[in-house]
């Protein structure tokens, strides 16, 4: 039996609860910018024309950026302040997302996106440790994680409708500037709410380790999008070998040093490592697909983005009230049993999700997104809030940078491996299908790799050409979808499993 509480020395004052909404709001901002752009794919495609491979990073650079950087930026807050570091990182967000906004090219918005994951990268382990060292009591503190999670779950989930409510009325690039405001506000609040803490034993920062974490995700990602957009090749494979030969480096780094960057130690523990094995599989699901329920209701219903902002608008609010109801269930059932029913819950709306049909998409699409969201927004706060209790006390900043860390990396490998997965297939079944003659090869080649090459080589088509083209392409994309709810099922099942076999001694 695995169990450990942090004693309730006092209760939460008014200014604490103050404190709590200013460090929530910029979580929400932050994590939208996981999933602002889903809508705006098909615009940017047009005005900057990249490659499926760019447009893919575009999309994901953000959340690898965040996942790479997060441990070395919890040890910066340890050392300098995470009141300090927070409002550092406010201000490079700031900046960094005007400097996406003026992007002019494909390049530039990457490089862009990637300054502005290593800013966001800064906020997260911030917050969740200034809610640990704020909120003493086990009842404030688990309901303060469960607002964290709700902020995190629907900002990611409400991404998609603000985005499309900004560009229902301005350019693609304006999706950016709504954080601007919201971090100027944090950089005034900040200092007047928000208490100061550190760790003046603090260990030092490990650049080399953060260095391979990033290099090693990042070339596992190229790998896996050159197979997806040109198959398997020499290219491929190296990428591939050289991220496994620097993971391999980055785990030997992490057991000789005495302040390694991640604690491996944390991982031993049964409890822990489970909790963090649920919510990677758990966010590559959810964060993965919503890219595409994107696309699909813009690129193949036709709605505009401020339509189908809307419609996946009731995944915020899923998400939200899964996450706020959350330590309420679990003050009556156990945890793992209300983990376990969630992922079931998540299961049934990813096998829903394999029977979108354009006779029926709608209701089939409403009913997945409630299932999937619901049943998954348990996952967070549950397993946030098992790490923070299992840590030792003195591991504790440690303990939520990798806890943060889980969420951005599950999200971010979501959307890669999905992401790869979902362009493989559409490519394949592209070349397989029988296309009309006579489409030219310049409009043909982009067709045949991305859905928005398609809808922009047909509307260059006549008629006779562009109907079959489009009708191939949406057939295509959708069998595509059918894949990736389909590994989603297995990422949740997994999860069940995991909790079901690690979980189950633990209070």
């Amino acid at each position: 039996m695995y169990a450990a509480t942090f004693p309730a020395t006092h209760r939460a004052s008014p200014r604490d609860w103050l404190a709590l909404a200013v460090i929530a709001v910029p979580c929400l901002v932050y994590a939208m910018d996981l999933t602002v752009l889903n809508l705006a794919v098909p615009h940017l495609a047009l005005d900057l024309a990249p490659s499926a491979a760019q447009l893919l990073w575009i999309i994901d650079i953000y959340g690898f950026m965040v996942a790479g950087a997060l441990m070395l930026m919890g040890t910066l807050g340890d050392r300098i302040g995470r009141r300090k570091l927070l409002l550092i990182g406010a201000a490079a967000f700031a900046v960094a997302s005007v400097l996406a906004a003026m992007a002019r090219s494909a390049e530039q918005l990457i490089l862009a996106r990637a300054l502005l994951g290593l800013a966001g990268a800064t906020l997260g382990p911030s917050t969740l440790s200034l809610i640990r060292n704020i909120f003493l009591d086990d009842r404030e503190r688990t309901f303060a994680i469960g607002v964290w999670i709700a902020c995190f779950s629907s900002g990611a989930a409400l991404g998609p409708l603000v985005g499309g409510v900004i560009l229902t009325y301005f350019w693609w690039g304006a999706v950016f500037l709504a954080a601007v405001p919201v971090m100027l506000a944090l950089l005034i609040a900040g200092p007047l709410l928000l208490p100061e803490f550190r760790d003046e034993t603090a260990g030092r920062l490990d650049i080399l380790s953060a260095a391979q974490s990033v290099t090693a995700v990042l070339a596992l990602v190229y790998g896996m999008k050159r197979i997806a957009e040109h198959g398997p090749g020499l290219e491929a494979g190296a990428a591939l070998a050289l991220g496994l030969v620097v993971i391999g480096f980055f785990i030997a780094r992490q057991k000789r040093l005495a302040d390694p960057m991640i604690d491996l130690a944390l991982f031993a523990h049964p409890g822990i490592g489970a909790a963090l094995a649920i919510n990677v599989l758990a966010m590559m699901g959810v964060m993965g697909i919503f890219v595409f329920i994107s696309q699909y209701l813009q690129l193949v219903l036709g709605m505009s983005p401020l339509e189908a902002g809307l419609w996946t608008a009731p995944s915020g609010v899923c998400f939200a009230i899964g996450s706020m109801a959350t330590p309420r269930l679990v003050r009556r059932w156990r945890a793992v049993n209300v983990l376990s029913v969630g992922l079931v819950a998540a299961i049934l709306g990813f096998l829903l999700l394999t029977q979108l049909r354009a006779e029926a998409s709608l209701p089939v699409l409403m009913g997945a997104i409630v299932l999937m969201c619901l049943g998954l927004s348990p996952a967070g706060t549950i397993t946030t809030d098992l790490v923070m209790r299992l840590a030792p006390p003195e591991r504790a900043g440690a303990a939520s940078g990798i806890s943060e860390t889980s969420f951005e990396f599950g999200g971010a490998i979501g959307i890669a491996s999905l992401g790869s997965l979902v362009a493989a297939s559409y490519r394949l079944s592209m070349e397989g299908a029988a296309l009309p003659a006579g489409i030219p090869p310049t409009l043909l080649e982009p067709a045949q790799h991305t859905l928005d090459g398609a809808v922009t080589a047909a509307a260059k088509l006549p008629e006779a050409l562009a109907a079959p083209l489009l009708q191939a392409a949406h057939g295509a994309f959708s069998h595509a979808i059918d894949l990736a709810a389909l590994a989603c099922v297995a990422t949740a099942v997994l999860a069940l499993i995991v909790a079901r076999t690690r979980l189950t001694r633990v209070r």
